[in-house]
């Protein structure tokens, strides 16, 4: 019995640490949709730049995955009655630690950079921080058909 409980908490925490997986939006990754594809490219100057973060939402698997782990290893404390207290304890503290697990790795470090286009438009892109970008920076704008931009060096 041991022997299975254990291998369930490892495919659930697997499970669950794939579920905080998602897609990055820096400006270096392309979706499929978007290789292959012709984009469109503006040319401008940086006039700012911040440190945003990126808060994905929350799906709720984290609370779930967590439950069930927790709840597998309480089960697995005590007899009778304990057992049950255990249980509950463990999918309670489990939900929560799942939840919280789920929060913070839904959030990405971003920039949110200000540019001033060559034909005088301003316009503000947040994208993950997977580059260096200063005042005074020319970059490249590139537009994707569904209207999402990027900013490259």
């Amino acid at each position: 019995m041991k022997k299975r409980t254990n291998i369930i908490v490892i495919v659930l925490s697997i499970a669950l640490s794939m579920w905080g997986c998602q897609a990055s939006q820096g400006s270096k990754t392309y979706t499929p949709g978007q290789a292959q594809t012709p984009l469109s490219v503006y040319y401008g100057t940086v006039l700012k730049v911040s440190e945003v973060t990126i808060q994905s939402q929350q799906t709720g698997a984290g609370a779930v995955g967590g439950a069930i782990v927790g709840g597998v290893i309480g089960s697995t404390i005590g007899s009778g009655r304990g057992r049950k207290l255990a249980t509950t304890a463990g999918a309670l503290g489990g939900a929560a630690a799942g939840n919280a697990a789920e929060g913070a790795a839904a959030q990405k470090p971003a920039l949110e950079i200000e540019v001033e286009m060559d034909d005088g438009r301003v316009l503000v892109v947040v994208q993950e921080k997977d580059d260096e970008f200063a005042v005074g920076d020319r970059v490249r704008l590139i537009k994707s058909p569904d209207g999402t931009y990027r900013i490259r060096q």
